[in-house]
């Protein structure tokens, strides 16, 4: 029986995996895609926002952490159960043409990638390819990696890289283990930052990586599939910042607080409590569902940086809890001083 193509979409935080993973099964021309969602945090946010797409719903007869979509995928989410999960899809094989694997923003690729080679997986699958996505947009303005001048700078000063903060340890090895690097939100950027940015990464990445622009996850599937790389294989010649560490401990000081609340928040105030929290906590990524008053609708709210965007997703279920459900990534990110600076000044209605 043939092995199922496995594609790793690796990335920092807010980059835009999600999005390309939603445009992937809304057009998935006649494939039958499985989706692992390798989410940071408790609440579900990305798993929910797959389920929530137009192709996509939930069949209650299956397996709670496997959901069949409309279009014949599955979408899972995984936690700390990634071998597990896998041995149910794989009993599947037969009805999957390829699986797509969302890793966390905070993940490392290649320890994923290693799991392919236990025999109890690498005779079933096999990894197609790892395309990383890239935040133009943040690389451009300075936002999670630094400043790319300066960024390079120090590179050159250090070749051991020995005095790299852990988010640019993580976005080093994300960029090592890429077969392809998809370039987001390049609409919000110039011509001048574009090039500038292409030149460093090509600089940063393997030879023959290719680096592709998308526009909202916008991309013709047949780029991102089929690499045919079986990455499993030669993932020693895809050296990492910490291919000679025993253990990697780059993201110890790194954690995630969620917080669901039975209220409603007006998303301008709510958004500029946000950005105030900001300056007193190093956050790098905001994502939530909101409750807003008088509204039939759930809002999404994402936030990298400084950035933040909102959009209406679907109308509340009858049967769901009108919940305000927020997930904050950070560095040592404290729980009393977040919910102070979300409740404390009554911007709750």
């Amino acid at each position: 029986m043939h092995k199922i193509p496995v594609t790793v979409i690796s990335g920092f935080l807010g980059a835009g995996k999600t999005t390309l993973v939603r445009h992937l099964l809304q057009n998935n021309q006649g494939r039958r895609i499985a989706v692992l969602v390798n989410e940071f945090g408790e609440v579900g946010i990305d798993g929910d926002l797959l389920r929530s797409c137009q192709v996509c719903d939930e069949d209650e007869s299956l397996d709670s952490n496997i959901v069949e979509l409309t279009n014949g995928c599955l979408c899972c989410t995984v936690q700390e159960e990634f071998y597990p999960v896998m041995q149910e899809l794989l009993k599947r094989r037969e009805q999957i043409d390829c699986l797509l694997i969302e890793t966390s923003g905070l993940a490392l690729p290649k320890p994923l990638i290693q799991a392919f080679r236990w025999p109890a997986i690498r005779n079933s699958a096999t990894v197609d390819g790892v395309v990383t996505v890239v935040d133009c947009y943040a690389l451009a303005t300075g936002n999670l990696v630094g400043d790319i001048d300066a960024l390079e700078s120090q590179r050159q000063a250090d070749p051991n890289l020995e005095h790299e903060t852990p988010i640019e340890e993580l976005f080093e090895d994300q960029l090592a283990c890429a077969d392809m690097v998809l370039l987001t939100k390049t609409d919000l950027v110039n011509a001048q930052q574009l090039a500038k940015i292409k030149t460093w990464l090509k600089q940063e990445l393997q030879p023959g990586v290719k680096i592709v622009t998308a526009s909202q996850g916008e991309i013709e599937p047949d780029l991102l599939l089929g690499f045919n790389a079986a990455v499993e294989d030669h993932l020693d010649r895809r050296h990492s910042h910490h291919d000679h560490e025993e253990e990697h401990e780059h993201d110890d000081d790194i954690n995630s607080i969620e917080l669901v609340l039975d209220r409603a928040f007006e998303p301008q105030a709510l958004t500029d409590k946000l950005k105030k929290l900001l300056q007193e906590q190093e956050i790098y990524r905001v994502k939530g569902f909101v409750n807003v008053p008088n509204k039939s609708m759930r809002l999404v709210l994402q936030g990298v940086g400084n950035r933040f965007d909102t959009f209406y997703d679907r109308l509340w279920q009858p049967d769901e809890p009108k919940q305000t459900r927020l997930v904050l990534i950070g560095h040592n990110l404290d729980r009393n001083i977040v919910e102070k600076g979300i409740l404390g000044d009554k911007i709750l209605v």
